[in-house]
């Protein structure tokens, strides 16, 4: 385990990872998540052989430290993973964020483009006020207070569903309110917008097909995204078509446009 500091009081951001040669590949975790658990089964696959693999969880995640007065916003997750990426002497690394991790990722990419050289966000909300339906929308509908001390935070637990309970319980709920609440605003410009605007790095957009249809694709294709429709996946695709997700990551066709 490898960790940074990233703020004034001494807060780390941890990470582990297995060692290798060229671009590292860095996988950021989505809301309530953990990199590990979302991505650790594809490490053995033979596309990443003699690969270098950093799985970060952010502050507030995971093995991460869980300041108080950190913002979590979208701007202080990528500083922080900066930080980190920093410290582990990436450039030029192939970043894969996850839902709010590819969020993170898009900001991270916009401010540091050196740190980056392929980027693979996998279903991030790209405009602010997501549906009601989403997690970050979830969890914002509560007051800080409520979800945090008022029992908002083991209502929304039984609502998830097991799977993300299972990672959800163990992230801070602060950081999980703070978090959706700038998620649910966005960024400004928004991260569609610095999606579009970043052509340094090698752009790819992963929608699973269960999903439905993702909304601007025409634009983003022609800007430069290579947007991909992965089949029989919805919004967790590195479980529910691995193949595709790897595909993606080491730039090889995941499958046909749609």
């Amino acid at each position: 385990m490898r960790e940074a500091r990233f703020d004034a009081r001494g807060s780390v951001i941890r990470w582990t990872e297995t060692p290798g040669e060229g671009p590292a590949t860095v996988f950021v975790h989505g809301l309530g998540a953990a990199s590990t658990v979302y991505h650790a089964h594809l490490a053995a696959r033979p596309e990443f052989t003699g690969r270098r693999i950093l799985f970060v969880d952010l502050p507030g995640h995971g093995i991460s430290d869980r300041p108080a007065d950190f913002g979590y916003a979208l701007e202080d997750y990528a500083d922080a993973l900066a930080t980190a990426l920093d410290a582990a002497g990436v450039r030029g690394g192939v970043i894969s964020g996850h839902s709010m991790g590819g969020s993170v990722a898009i900001v991270l990419a916009d401010r540091r483009s050196d740190l980056v050289s392929r980027l693979v966000v996998t279903e991030a909300n790209l405009d602010p006020f997501p549906p009601p339906q989403a997690g970050s929308s979830l969890i914002a509908a509560h007051t800080e207070d409520e979800f945090v001390r008022g029992g908002g935070f083991a209502r929304v637990l039984e609502r998830v569903g097991p799977t993300w309970a299972a990672t959800m319980r163990l992230a801070d709920p602060l950081a999980l309110h703070r978090t959706a609440a700038h998620l649910v605003r966005g960024t400004d410009p928004a991260l569609r917008e610095l999606l579009l605007r970043n052509t340094r790095v090698e752009r790819v957009y992963l929608q699973g097909r269960l999903s439905g249809e993702l909304a601007g694709a025409d634009r983003l294709r022609a800007a430069g995204v290579d947007v991909v429709t992965v089949p029989d996946a919805g919004h967790n695709i590195m479980f529910d078509n691995p193949d595709a997700f790897t595909r993606a990551l080491v730039g090889e066709p995941a499958t046909s446009p749609a």
